[in-house]
């Protein structure tokens, strides 16, 4: 009897594991809005944000209001972020909408898993945070304002965090005048525990890190990175010298750029001080890394 096997592309591998990410981070949102935020009248920032208010004021369904106000930002998204982002990210936001209305009609009548205010800023910032990390690392987003701040940024001199500083500001003031200043400031609370579960999510716990060594020896510094610790290095030529009072004293030098994680640069620099204490080194947060010796340990 023949046995067949069934094989997947990359990137029809790529496509499930996607698909399984941002379904996951829908279950977690759901789980946030349900039973943390909604019952409890709790904000977070956003398009989210936007429909938690509207929803509190109008009474409107939260499922339709979520849906149609991200679909304002996403159109834009088509045009001038990329048509796969943006059609990712209008299926998730639907994925979100079908949740939350099907969690209502199975569960309606479901209790919040509690009423305390801090347990409830925490808990359920942290869950639709890692919900909508990990639909980011799908390829998508989870919330339209991500969008508005990178076109805003486009046009305008601003960073991203300041404009999405800016609209969510007006989000919390407008909370305070309908549910008062503690609602406000638990809302506030809610809204960081989502963003920074949201950038640990979407970055990994692996956080690259560009490193950049200066050393008389450089030679020996090489080989540690190469052949003992396995990391791939790009190599300039440079000078080292030009110091006050000395400015003419200078000599020609390598400059070693590497990539680590944060969990190796303590090996790092623990090893390159065993080979040269003065060794001027300095360190830059890189957001991604691609290719080279160091995809074996990207999880992007």
């Amino acid at each position: 009897m023949e046995i067949t096997t069934t094989r997947f592309s990359l990137k029809e591998l790529y496509t499930l594991k996607s698909f399984f990410l941002m379904i996951l981070g829908v279950m977690f949102a759901v789980l946030a809005l349900k039973w943390f935020m909604i019952p409890n009248k709790f904000l977070d920032g956003g398009v989210t944000g936007i429909s938690l208010l509207l929803h509190e004021i109008f009474h409107v369904n939260f499922s339709v209001l979520v849906l149609s106000i991200n679909l304002i930002f996403f159109i834009p998204a088509y045009k001038y972020i990329g048509k796969l982002f943006a059609i990712r990210s209008f299926i998730a936001v639907v994925f979100l909408a079908f949740g939350y209305f099907l969690a209502n009609l199975l569960v309606p009548e479901a209790e919040a898993f509690t009423k305390d205010k801090i347990l409830i800023s925490v808990f359920g910032g942290c869950s639709i945070g890692l919900g909508m990390g990990l639909v980011i690392r799908s390829g998508a987003a989870l919330d339209g304002f991500e969008v508005l701040a990178i076109i805003t940024t486009r046009k305008s001199g601003f960073s991203m965090s300041e404009v999405i500083l800016f609209f969510n500001s007006i989000i919390f003031i407008t909370a305070y005048r309908v549910n008062g200043i503690d609602s406000a400031m638990f809302s506030i609370i809610t809204y960081f525990a989502a963003l920074k579960m949201a950038d640990y999510v979407s970055d990994g716990i692996e956080e690259f890190i560009s490193l950049t060594i200066i050393s008389k020896e450089s030679e020996r510094i090489k080989s540690l990175l190469v052949n003992d610790l396995g990391k791939g290095i790009t190599v300039y030529k440079g000078e080292r010298g030009y110091l006050p009072g000395k400015f003419e004293v200078r000599a020609d030098c390598d400059v070693i750029v590497t990539i680590v994680t944060r969990l190796e640069m303590v090996t790092i620099n623990n090893e390159i001080n065993k080979i040269d204490s003065a060794a001027f080194m300095y360190t830059n947060k890189i957001k991604e890394v691609k290719g080279g010796v160091s995809k074996r340990k990207s999880h992007h």
